[in-house]
């Protein structure tokens, strides 16, 4: 047989497949295998795309490969990296390098442990004072009492005497790396009795479910704290009753915790995990229990959508409003899009879920509604505070209404979506601005740890004491990060009975920021503050103060979406207020009071927020009326950058669609950038165009130091 392998290199100028002649003991190869090939002078994996009976080439010139690795991918997600080098201009290896299990790479497996048992004759050494050692009674006494034991913190060497006078018997077993769960509050193992509302809900996606060929996909559009989850959970429930799998995906690795804890305390070990945050070890081990089918319920941010899932019924995108769901390296894939094909391919179920949805969403999905909170506890009041004139970052009524929380033992979330101390640093005398040298932009302020940082590169320099250009000591700080404000709120309302957690990108890793999120559910009381992760998914019932600082600080990014995102951002901090039975508050500092965004917020009008941005986007072509696609050109030398933009650019003039640009972007990691934006009514022909136009020059602008990029309906 002749295995068509796809080398998992990154480069676009080598494309698979390419035909190897499978050798003796190499029979089980099948489509989707881990193969490690010989291809010239190296060595790397492959992944077998097609078996054929015979090749074109001449057998002899085909050679065999080297070895077969680890567990093979599923035939649908081959299928599937296809769609996406054609989805989103890349190419088949980068996508199948995406999906393997992890640890395939560098070979790592799984974890085998030296497990000892208590022979007869070593149960029988026991009653004989005269046979053993202290240690080896010790020994085999620990092992009669706890049964079967790995061998490790027992003694190995010791243990292995023992077997050498048959009094145990050893033996390599697969010890697997299951995750800690970092719970974040209880959850219910039974389901509640839904609402109306949810049953509803439920009641529509059912049918939908028993004849997925006909499903349309669904938006399921609530307010916050309106129970969205445990429609999901209902969902989940069913496709597994039906014997089939189901994918939960949640936007951040950060909401993980909590949501993985609903669906564990609901359907057990049947639930795994997938996200980046775990060791290789526990991410290559819950990816084999979902290939071997001991788990059928994947949970997790973006990647978990290539699950090696079969037979899937049900894919749940939570928060689907949220950017995190678009990856940032090559392929530029968006987790939604990938999500609705692959349901397509499985015959399954895709439901979206969120309070803001996108109106790309809105218009082209089903939609079901849940108009009110569990309980039918009211929407927070919102209340507009005009930071115009104000050179403090904390207003004064926020100030009082932090006070009044303090005083009646309550809890508040703060909401900046900006961590470090200050924006930037400047010289009072000379004017200078302490600047990336990779990137050109500011560097900011993080005064834990005294250091100013690049948030794009991650370059550090020392909190400087001084000007290094005019020698002066009046070192300018301007504008308020996560950091500062956590200082302005243990300085206005002190600590002592009433602590302050901080939840950012600062914190270190994701047992860090759900041990904040536990401490903070557990006080009686206490203010959270952080930036937008703060806002998204948490539920803590005895919240009853929201604020929202800088909140048109994303009404100034040059991005059509920026009235979407600011309106998402202060609607989702709102609805982590006024869950239970206290009252709720949202205050909103702003620059720009009467804001679109803001005052359709202020309303919790999220179908008016739609249907005024709708009518906004048909009349500009954006999506959902058009297809965005960016081409980045990018190069240490900045006329090398531009040239490349230039010739695609005038591939280009042949599409369909307007060719907008090239533009120069800001310099990031050292590399100047130039970009092309085509705008286009016709989706799938301007996809084809520009890939093969990348596909053209980008080999030969890799040569010569420049390197392209494209990124299909950019965020």
């Amino acid at each position: 047989m002749i295995a068509r392998v796809e080398p998992l290199t990154l480069t676009r100028a080598v494309r698979g497949p390419f035909d190897y002649r499978l050798g003796p003991g190499q029979e089980q190869v099948s489509v989707g295998s881990v193969l490690r090939i010989p291809f010239g002078t190296a060595r790397p994996l492959g992944v077998v795309v097609e078996l054929a009976e015979r090749s074109e080439l001449d057998p002899d010139r085909l050679v065999e490969p080297e070895a077969v690795l680890g567990a093979g991918l599923g035939a649908d997600l081959v299928s599937l990296a296809g769609w996406m080098e054609r989805e989103y201009c890349s190419t088949r290896a980068r996508a199948l390098k995406l999906m393997l299990a992890p640890g395939t790479a560098d070979g790592a497996g799984a974890r085998l442990a030296l497990v000892a048992t208590v022979t007869a004759a070593g149960r029988a050494a026991l009653t004989d004072e005269t046979r053993l050692t202290p240690r080896q009674r010790e020994l085999l006494t620990a092992l009669v009492d706890s049964g079967p034991s790995v061998a490790a913190p027992l003694g190995t060497e010791s243990l292995r005497r023992l077997k050498a006078r048959g009094l145990v018997e050893l033996e390599r077993s697969a010890r697997p790396r299951r995750p800690v769960l970092h719970a974040v509050g209880s959850a219910p193992v039974t389901a509640p009795a839904l609402t109306a509302d949810q049953a509803a809900a439920l009641d529509a996606l059912l049918p939908a479910m028993r004849a997925p060929e006909s499903a349309p996909g669904f938006l399921l559009h609530g307010v916050t704290g309106s129970g969205k989850t445990e429609v999901y959970l209902g969902a989940v429930e069913a496709a597994l009753n039906a014997g089939r799998s189901a994918i939960v995906l949640v936007p951040e690795i950060a909401l993980t915790p909590q949501v993985l804890g609903r669906f564990v305390a609901r359907f057990g070990d049947v639930v795994a995990v997938l996200h980046s945050a775990l060791s290789a070890g526990e991410r290559h081990d819950e990816w084999m229990r979902l290939r071997a089918g001991e788990a059928r319920v994947c949970v997790g941010p973006r990647s978990a959508i290539f699950a090696p899932l079969d037979d899937i019924g049900l894919i749940v995108v939570d928060e689907e409003h949220e950017v995190s769901y678009k990856h940032d390296g090559d392929p530029r894939y968006d987790a939604r899009g990938v999500a609705q094909e692959r349901a397509r391919r499985h015959g399954a179920v895709v439901v979206f879920g969120s309070a803001t949805p996108r109106p790309e969403t809105v218009l082209g999905m089903t939609r079901l509604r849940l108009p009110e909170r569990v309980d039918r506890r009211p929407l927070p009041t919102v209340q507009v505070l005009d930071m115009r004139g104000r050179h403090q970052p904390l207003h004064p009524e926020t100030r009082m209404a932090l006070a009044d929380v303090r005083r009646a033992g309550g809890k508040a979330i703060l909401l900046l979506n900006r961590r470090g101390w200050s924006n930037f640093l400047s010289c009072r005398a000379c004017g200078r601005v302490w600047m990336c040298p990779n990137c050109e932009v500011a560097l900011v302020l993080h005064r834990h740890g005294g250091f100013v940082a690049c948030h794009h590169c991650g370059h550090r320099e020392p909190v400087p004491d001084r000007c290094p250009s005019c020698a002066s000591v009046s070192v300018a700080r301007h504008g308020a990060g996560t950091e500062r404000i956590e200082q302005e709120l243990r300085e206005a309302l002190g600590e002592e009975g009433f602590p302050i957690f901080r939840l950012d990108a600062d914190s270190t890793t994701l047992a860090a920021r759900a041990r904040t999120l536990q401490r903070f559910g557990s006080s009686p009381a206490g203010v959270l503050v952080g930036t937008q992760m703060v806002a998204k998914g948490h539920d803590f019932p005895d919240v009853s103060l929201g604020v929202v600082l800088d909140a048109d600080q994303t009404l100034r990014f040059p991005d059509f979406r920026a009235e979407e995102r600011t309106f998402a951002l202060i609607t989702q901090l709102a609805g982590r207020t006024g869950r239970g039975a206290l009252g709720s508050r949202v205050l909103v500092q702003t620059l720009a009071p009467h804001a679109r965004a803001i005052a359709f917020a202020v309303g919790h009008d999220s179908d008016g927020f739609v249907a005024d941005e709708l009518i906004r986007r048909r009349a500009l072509s954006y999506p959902p009326y058009a297809s965005l696609i960016r081409i980045t050109c990018a190069a240490e030398d900045e006329a090398l950058a531009r040239e490349t933009a230039a010739a695609i650019h005038s591939r280009l003039q042949s599409l369909d669609a307007a060719v907008l640009g090239p533009a120069p972007l800001f310099r990031l990691r050292n590399r100047f950038r130039s970009q092309i934006v085509v705008k286009a009514r016709r989706r799938q022909p301007a996809i084809d165009g520009v890939g093969v136009a990348v596909d053209a020059l980008a080999p030969a602008a890799a040569r010569r130091g420049a390197s392209v990029s494209v990124d299909v309906d950019p965020q």
